[in-house]
């Protein structure tokens, strides 16, 4: 499966975006699919997953303001990022597996990353 992110771009603090990840070659509600992001220097982070049954699981520090949905019809992914913070500022990646996990070390397919900035 082919995955391409999109939607990023810069918001003030509060502000939200809306981020999708198309996915090409299969079906992409047969995987796991993730969001997870990176900030220059650090470890990339799980965000949000959307298991194979449609179920949403969600890092911390994301919990409540983030909400990620499928979307089967157009075989893609979206995550709607409210109440954003300057914390949240990174690349954003989505991501698919054929485990039922959040695990990054289990995703073996991404796409290619969008950045989103906020300010403050």
């Amino acid at each position: 499966v082919q995955l391409q992110a999109s939607g990023g771009g810069s918001v003030q603090a509060g502000g939200s975006l809306r981020l999708s990840c198309a996915a090409s070659g299969d079906a992409f509600s047969a995987y796991s699919r993730g969001w997870f992001r990176q900030v220059s220097g650090m470890e990339r982070e799980f965000v949000a997953a959307l298991s194979r049954s449609g179920s949403p699981a969600y890092g911390h520090s994301v919990q409540g303001r983030f909400t990620i949905s499928g979307d089967d019809a157009k075989n893609a992914i979206h995550l709607q990022m409210n109440s954003l913070s300057p914390e949240d500022a990174a690349v954003y990646y989505c991501a698919a597996t054929k485990a039922n996990t959040v695990s990054l070390a289990a995703y073996n397919y991404w796409g290619q990353g969008t950045l989103v900035t906020v300010s403050s």
